[in-house]
């Protein structure tokens, strides 16, 4: 039998439903393959990334914050082993506030009670603009944002919740922010979330997908050239 000799990069998912997402796909076309774990039903993380290129911890419904759940602070202390590995490491939504946890950092939420469930806008720092163009409108689906950890840079910011997107040395990456959705992931979510667009600040599922429309395109693009700089493509390796 054929043994796949693509490199690996480690999925970490919270959800029996969810997915990588575009994520996913533009690692794969890049060349690399996926192994996809979910700590919350019981897969266990490795105690290396040795046989891996890097990591993405995605998001969830969960909060980072959530002590009582055994995973959570199992997979918070986790992260040290891509940190100490100085493997690159992604961490989105609940992976970025994982990962502001283990450093140190605070995960909360808005002083005034707002979300960010919907399309809101994105302002790259001096730090962000010179790393690479960003979009002006991005993904949210959250009740909680984090403080910007020691030595950690800032590169983009918003207004309600200031903290966007950050980098720690240089392999490690946070952002608050869902660029990985499909289509249909978008749907799904609309759907099984709706009970949220009440919450303030919020936006009616109807600009979820209109939105999408006018700004995915550009999320998408920013995507593609964010996951090439955190892990580069395997022949360049």
């Amino acid at each position: 039998m054929k043994v796949d000799q693509r490199p690996r990069i480690l999925i970490v998912l919270h959800q029996e439903s969810s997915s990588p997402g575009r994520v996913g796909h533009m690692l794969i076309e890049a060349g690399y393959q996926l192994d996809i774990r979910r700590p919350p039903l019981g897969d266990q993380l490795p105690q290396t990334l040795s046989q891996h290129a890097g990591a993405v911890v995605f998001g969830g419904p969960m909060s980072a914050n959530d002590h009582h759940e055994e995973f959570v602070l199992r997979e918070t202390d986790w992260l040290a082993v891509p940190l100490k590995e100085g493997k690159p490491l992604l961490g989105i939504c609940l992976g970025a506030q994982m990962l502001v946890n283990h450093l140190g950092g605070k995960v909360d939420g808005h002083r005034d009670g707002l979300v960010e469930i919907g399309w809101y806008p994105l302002r790259a720092t001096e730090e962000g603009k010179r790393l690479m163009h960003w979009p002006e409108m991005v993904y949210h689906f959250h009740r909680e944002g984090f403080s910007l950890p020691k030595d950690a840079t800032l590169l983009a910011t918003s207004d309600n919740y200031p903290n966007q997107a950050f980098r720690y040395g240089n392999k490690a990456w946070g952002i608050q922010f869902h660029g990985e959705l499909t289509r249909m992931m978008m749907q799904r979510w609309v759907v099984h979330g709706a009970h949220r667009f009440e919450l303030p600040g919020a936006q009616p599922g109807r600009d979820h997908l209109g939105g999408r429309l006018i700004w995915d395109m550009h999320l998408k693009r920013w995507l593609g050239e964010f996951l090439e700089r955190i892990f580069g493509r395997p022949a360049a390796r």
